[in-house]
């Protein structure tokens, strides 16, 4: 018997199953042909008997041979010449026929890596929204896990409430209420897998196709996903040094039904949207019935004066959904975070969570839930914040050292990530610097973007969470050579 080479993919019974159905469908074993024993196809392919009596079992099971007891095991007779002339050009030549996908899903492929998060290998990656992991409170929280895993009984072995379990929640609005001013109840609080997945739900429940959803120009760019998925239309409004600018969004001649803002630290910028706007967009959402969604993604880190109050606690209407993540606080591999919904939309939102999954994994809810009430998280958020706020510094020296004033800094009083606009640069020149400084082994990230509108002017946006003083300044450095060398080309 003729077989063709194990193909390397995947179990050893596997490639030998495909390889004896291959022989099978091309005719080198006839029908009601006798398959070798086990002992014997374990001897020639040097694959184990007990796989080989797996492959023999696949064979049996999908319909290509038969076992009979005592006897062995026969190719399957049953399989008629046209259905066997079709199953070898499925197997052997058939290309995968084409997909049709989704327009939402054409445009995101066609956009493709336009912005992205990370840029995998570069030595000096300043991408946003990292913390560094060094940081990571790894004896404590390895404390709590072995602690949590003793106490783990049976009832915690069974599906836990979709939208959290009881404790984090309770913790999550705890801290919320002691940090950043929020009024808000446990059960308002929903437990995501990210913020990504708390701006979906939101998106999925308000939103119908067509509707306008105002967006910051620029932007984060997770947002514009999950409400283009939702098929929202999309209303850009202009960003100033103070934010969003309220008086054009309520001066607009559609009336988006949700708008998407970052107040305490507008994101690509670094605006803060000041009071008077903040109490504006509260009014715009009552008079118009429309809904705002508060994006708090990086308020814990801010350096100078005092804390931004959350458009959340200045709220009295019902009007503010609140979005945060533990992925900048402690680790994106946690895959936590949360929705503040308004007190008249829990159980609508609790309902939807259980339609979206079945919750995230409980045990880590629970450590995360023991790390709150510890006290640990707050001990954690008073290092990191110094730590932060060091390489801050380290950055913004690195920068007036190397680059001096050929560019702009933005955005430098709050969260993990920096703005820089270059004094004499079109959108094309930034776009290449980029490239260019991604061939020096340096990642730095375009706002072009993060704009729904091709800007006039762009800039880019470095973050500094993730990397040491010492690589931060090694890196800009870097960067303020690959600039160079472009003006001089």
């Amino acid at each position: 018997m003729q077989l063709d080479a194990l193909d390397g993919r995947g179990p050893l019974y596997r490639q030998l199953y495909r390889a004896l159905r291959h022989a099978i469908l091309a005719g080198r074993m006839r029908e009601g042909a006798r398959l070798p024993s086990t002992r014997w196809m374990a001897s020639e392919t040097g694959v184990a008997r007990n796989r080989v009596v797996l492959a023999y079992a696949q064979l049996v099971d999908e319909g290509y041979a038969v076992a009979r007891v005592g006897s062995g095991t026969y190719v399957a007779s049953e399989l008629p010449e046209t259905e066997r002339a079709g199953a070898i050009a499925d197997v052997v030549a058939a290309p995968p026929p084409p997909v049709r996908l989704a327009r939402i899903a054409r445009r995101l492929v066609a956009r493709g890596a336009a912005w992205t998060a990370i840029k995998p290998g570069l030595r000096w990656d300043f991408s946003c929204g990292r913390p560094s992991w060094r940081d990571f409170p790894h004896a404590v929280w390895a404390r709590l896990v072995r602690r949590r895993a003793r106490l783990t009984g049976a009832a915690d072995l069974d599906y836990a409430p979709s939208a959290g379990v009881p404790e984090l929640r309770s913790a999550i609005a705890a801290h919320l209420t002691r940090w950043r001013g929020l009024a808000c109840r446990p059960e308002q609080v929903i437990v995501t897998s990210g913020s990504q997945q708390a701006l979906r739900l939101v998106a999925d429940l308000l939103l119908d196709p067509g509707d306008v959803v105002a967006l910051e120009e620029p932007h984060y760019a997770g947002a514009r996903q999950a409400f283009e998925f939702a098929r929202a239309r999309l209303a850009p409004i202009r960003v100033d040094g103070q934010g969003i600018d309220v008086a054009r969004l309520a001066a607009g001649r559609v009336t988006p039904r949700l708008a998407y803002v970052t107040p305490a630290h507008q994101f690509p910028t670094g605006a803060v949207l000041p009071l008077a706007r903040r109490l504006a967009l509260l009014a715009w959402a009552r008079r118009a019935g429309a809904y705002v969604v508060e994006d708090d993604y990086d308020s814990e880190y801010r350096y100078a004066g005092k804390p931004i109050e959350t458009l959340h606690g200045l709220d009295g209407a019902g009007r503010v959904f609140y979005v945060g993540s533990f992925s900048k606080i402690l680790s994106p591999a946690l895959r936590l975070g949360y929705l503040v919904v308004p007190a008249s939309l829990t159980r609508t939102f609790a309902i939807a969570k259980t339609a979206a999954d079945l919750g995230s994994a409980s045990f880590g809810q629970r450590v995360l839930a023991d790390f709150i009430t510890g006290g640990h998280l707050e001990v954690h958020l008073r290092r990191s914040r110094r730590r932060h706020a060091s390489r801050r510094a380290a950055l913004l020296a690195a920068i007036a050292e190397h680059l001096g004033d050929r560019v702009e800094v933005r955005g430098a009083a709050a969260g993990l990530h920096v703005m820089l606009v270059p004094r004499r640069a079109a959108c094309a020149e930034v776009e290449r610097i980029v490239r260019r400084a991604a061939a020096y082994d340096v990642g730095i990230y375009s706002t072009t973007a993060l704009h729904l509108r091709r800007p006039r002017r762009s800039a880019w946006v470095l973050g500094h969470g993730a990397l040491s003083e010492r690589e931060i300044a090694t890196g800009i450095a870097r960067l303020a050579e690959v600039i160079a060398g472009a003006s001089r080309g």
